[in-house]
């Protein structure tokens, strides 16, 4: 079998799927240790035996439902590779939303926290980009933060991990910039039973109150631990926007708006700390 014929049997064997095409050929690029641009151009290269053999058991994996990122041990966000394991959320490109608009405040060095960090993608990409700023990320499960400290030594970057409940871990530190990905789902959310999210801890996913009640604690807590002026930014599920907006304006936050993940809808809010 050809890496061209590998491929082509991988996008069939998935095919149904929500991605057979990405998902077969990150697959075979894993296995047979090839770049995407050697797929292309030497597609008729023969496998191994071994690499037939493991992009065979990778697919059937990936017909039972696990994640890709989980097969791979791997995901990128923001072009940097992080590892993943089931103890955290799946990096997305949703998220990088919030990275973009936390990029978009001057680039003079700060300290900032981001909360519930599980891979530490978040801030990891916000250290890489900005040399000056120097991060504390923070979660509560022992294996993300294990995780994440993996992570931040794979990049060199001036972040410091620390395991423990959300503002815990940071008592009487203030901070430029707070940013956070809580879970934010609806525990009765139907999709919950979909797709990759079936393989992700549900701690990372579900809060009660509909799905605010962590939201609701990061911005009644957050003015404590923010230098003035300082910024909050969190992200929060499709349908959130109208009530996190209000949450941090009852707060006394200013300058509050959202704005939109790469499908439109709105994804992440931030408001502007100052003494009041």
């Amino acid at each position: 079998m050809t890496l061209l014929e590998a491929l082509r049997w991988g996008r069939g064997a998935l095919a149904g799927g929500e991605s057979p095409d990405i998902d077969a050929r990150l697959l075979l690029m894993h296995a047979a240790k090839v770049s995407r641009t050697t797929l292309l151009a030497f597609g008729e290269r023969p496998l191994s035996t071994a690499e037939r053999a493991l992009f065979e058991a990778f697919i059937a994996r990936r017909q039972g439902g696990e994640p890709v990122a989980h097969i791979l041990g791997e995901q990128e966000f923001y072009g940097l590779a992080l590892e993943v394991n089931p103890h955290t959320l799946i990096p997305r490109p949703d998220t990088e939303t919030l990275v973009d608009l936390a990029l978009a405040l001057p680039a003079q060095p700060l300290r900032f926290l981001d909360l519930g960090t599980g891979t530490g993608a978040i801030a990891i990409a916000l250290a890489a980009q900005r040399p000056g700023w120097q991060g504390i990320a923070v979660d509560a499960v022992k294996e993300a933060a294990e995780l994440a400290k993996r992570n931040v030594a794979r990049h060199q970057v001036a972040v410091t991990v620390r395991e423990g409940s959300w503002f815990m871990p940071v008592r009487a530190e203030r901070f430029g910039l707070i940013v956070s990905n809580p879970p934010y789902i609806d525990p009765i959310d139907p999709h919950l039973g979909q797709g990759d999210v079936r393989f992700e801890p549900l701690s990372a996913l579900i809060a009660e109150e509909a799905g605010l009640a962590d939201l609701k604690y990061i911005i009644e807590q957050a003015p404590a631990y923010l230098q003035a002026p300082g910024w909050l930014m969190v992200e929060h599920g499709y349908d959130q926007g109208a009530r996190v907006r209000e949450l941090m304006q009852q707060r006394g936050f200013g300058a509050v708006r959202s704005e939109r993940d790469l499908g439109g809808q709105e994804r992440v809010t931030l408001g502007q700390w100052r003494d009041n």
